[in-house]
Formats: structure tokens, sequence, C-alpha cells
């Protein structure tokens, strides 16, 4: 007897439906718009000069000639792919280059180079749990790390975003489940910029005999002395027990890597499917990433890091000076203060963001949107994020726009939240 349930339904009564159509008829839609040049601190976006404030490209580095050569050589050498997957005959002497390159960055015994970002976690945290086990996650963390558990079928638990008293009786609930626990977190939040608690994280996965893993991606190339993130910058390095990260962001490429001991990446190497089915990432991207790697293991590199903090403090404090509620820098026990290149202004209300966006988007400046079930109902934020190649005065042109777009929005539409105390 057939069905009488089609399964392409969802896709004709969710309930976005509403919302997009009114939003593409007012063209206040804030995604797929089209890029049609570089990401630069200013790119040429739907025919029209907008400053960039919407890449993870921290460094600047995807118009560095150096990484574009990395690429072209690449390119030249072995072509526009590989067509086949790592495990076959898809690694090249240049994976294989640059996997010792991030290992001896990271610190680690070993690294495996997969095709994205998305792929490493998805590749790693479905191999390395099984149903017997029981992952222990932020609900800050990314998709991607909420698909390697799901993919894995350990039980899953989560605690309050970096509240250390929830992770200690979810770990306490984790102990009693009988099986390996792993504590999975970003080192940096992707989405406001806030950074882990991670010594305090490490002493409770030790108390409890827990392994950690930390989500690197918006922290390397970016926090610690050598850049190597967040687990650096809070000297943990020798306490974690898995990194992972992008070459989406710093690193100015597509893909991802998986660094820890020698035996652990070697069983992901042969037992990993989304690592083992999936084509190697097209030469270019590995060469481009290589030579990006090697930019920031130079001198030149902790300038870079050094630039990009630079000018997210100074966009912080601008856009806190106009009035605009930012959410705030990490604060440690000692007082310091930990500033990522993600700079994001709370909104509150889906369509204020949205329409905030637009404003902004028409008078040259692009930035994200995060509106629910990205962020908390009610949460809803304009992400802004910084590169170390945006100087000042591009800078202060776009902190101009906010200060004149912010003065039209509210005498149309109210009031936006301001600072906090």
């Amino acid at each position: 007897m057939p069905t009488t349930i089609d399964v392409f339904a969802k896709a004709r009564e969710h309930e976005r439906i509403e919302q997009l159509k009114a939003a593409r008829a007012l063209d206040a839609l804030p995604y797929f718009r089209v890029l049609e040049g570089p990401t630069l601190p200013v790119v040429e976006m739907e025919g029209k000069h907008r400053i960039m404030l919407g890449s993870n490209n921290y460094l600047g580095l995807t118009g560095d000639e150096r990484v574009k050569q990395g690429a072209l050589d690449a390119l030249n050498r072995y072509g526009t792919g590989i067509t086949g997957s790592r495990f076959l005959n898809g690694t090249l002497d240049l994976h294989v280059e640059l996997e010792h390159e991030l290992a001896d960055w990271l610190g680690t015994e070993s690294a495996l180079v997969f095709t994205t970002g998305h792929q490493a976690n998805l590749g790693s945290l479905g191999t390395i749990l099984g149903p017997s086990d029981t992952v222990v996650a932020d609900r800050g963390d990314h998709s991607s790390i909420m698909d390697g558990c799901l993919l894995s079928r350990a039980k899953m638990r989560f605690f309050k975003h970096n509240r250390l008293d929830s992770l200690e009786r979810t770990l306490e609930k984790a102990a009693a489940d009988g099986g390996g626990i792993l504590v999975v977190v970003d080192g940096v939040f992707s989405t406001e910029g806030d950074v882990a608690p991670l010594p305090e994280i490490a002493d409770l996965c030790s108390r409890f005999g827990a392994r950690l893993m930390v989500d690197e991606a918006h922290a390397l190339g970016v926090l610690g002395a050598r850049g190597a993130g967040a687990s650096e910058l809070l000297d943990v390095e020798d306490r974690v027990d898995l990194r992972m990260a992008t070459f989406s962001k710093s690193l100015a490429s597509c893909g991802g890597v998986i660094a820890g001991p020698a035996d652990v990446i070697e069983f992901l190497r042969i037992q990993s499917r989304p690592f083992i089915f999936t084509a190697s990432g097209v030469p270019a991207a590995v060469g481009a990433a290589l030579a990006a790697v090697r930019i920031c293991r130079s001198e030149e590199g902790r300038e870079l890091f050094a630039r990009v903090l630079g000018n997210a403090r100074y966009m912080h404090a601008g856009l806190s000076a106009l009035g605009f509620r930012v959410v705030e820098p990490t604060r440690l026990a000692d007082g310091t203060e930990i500033v990522t290149p993600v700079v994001p202004v709370v909104v509150g209300d889906d369509w204020k963001a949205v329409f905030l966006w637009k404003a902004l988007y028409e008078a040259g400046v692009y930035v994200n949107v995060m509106i629910h079930p990205a962020v908390p109902p009610s949460g809803a934020l304009l992400r802004t994020s910084v590169m170390a190649t945006h100087n000042r005065d591009t800078l202060d042109r776009a902190l101009t726009t906010f200060a004149e777009v912010k003065r039209a929005f509210e005498s149309e539409h109210g009031p936006l939240p301001t600072p906090t105390a």
C-alpha cells in the first residue's frame, strides 16, 4: 500500500517559508549575496564596493601573493583535481608536508588533513566515539561537532554554554553511563567570539577521566604567541588530547585537520569513513594552505596575529562608543581580557537584525546576520569580523557608516540594545 506522506512535504510547509518570501519581497534576505572578486578588506559585491566585515579571512592571506603562488604551483604541478580519496590515489607529497607542518606547529605527534573542516569533525568524532561512549558538548559548539556526535551514535550530553558548574554536573551523569567520555568544545566560539575556559575544563576532564577535544577553527592563526590557538594561549596544549582546525579561516584555503597522538591519528587514517570515502581536496587548496601555514610560522605571522587582534579591539571599542551593545571579550580569572576577531553586535529581534543588516549593506558595509536557531530566541545579532589587512581608515569609514545607519534606523524602528553597565 503506498504511503500517504510525501517526504518533500517538509520542504513546502516549513516555518521559514513566509519569512523567506517576505525577506525576498523586501530585498532583505541577508544570505547568498554574490561576491564578484576576492575577499579583501573592501570587496566588489553585487555591483558595489562594500567594506567586508563578514569574512573569516582573519589574517587577510587570501590576497597574499605567496599564498596565491602556492595554489598556482600546485595547480600547475598536479592539475585541477586528484579524482580519488586520500586512502587510495589522493595523497600527494603536499599533503604529507602539510601534515608534518601542522603537527609541528600544534606540538602534536601527528596530524591528518581532511578535505573540509566539517569533514574533519565528522570523520574524527564519528570514528573515535561509539554507541557505548558518552560525548559531552557545549551547547554553543559548532554544528559540525554536533553532526559528528550524531554519526557516532554515542550518548550525547550537553552543558550550558561556558558554564563550568553545568559541565561538572554533566560529567557526573556521564561517568554513570559506564563508557568512555569525550568532552568537545570550541576554543573560540564562531558566533559570539568568546573563548572556552580551557584550564578549568581540562581540570574537570582529569577529575572524571574524560578525554578533551578542542576545535581551534576560529583560534588557529589568531591566538597564542605561535598562533597555535586557544589551547596555546591558555597553556593547556599538553592537556588537550585532540585538536581540530580548519583552513578556511586564517589559512586562506579550504580543508581541515585533526591533530593528536600518533596511534589515534593512524586509527582515523584507516577507519574514518568520511576520510576514506571522500575525494581529496584539490591541489590548489592544499598548496595555498601550506603556504599560509609557513607565513603563520614565520616572524611575519606574529605581526599579523598582533594586527588582527589590534583591529578587533579597535572595532569593539568603536562600536561600543557609538552606543551598540557589543558582546564583551572573555575575561579570565586574573582579569585578563581575551579579544578575538569576532565582534558581534546584539540586536535582539530577528526582523530588526535583518533590517539593520540591509541598511548597512545598502550603505556599503557587509556583515553577517545570526538569527534563531543559530542564536537563542530574541538573541539576534550582527556578527562583524575583522582582518589583519583592514587599515584604520577603512575601519573608521565602517564605524562612521554604523553611526549614520544607527541614527536613521532608530528613528524608524525604535531603539537598539545599549551597552551593559
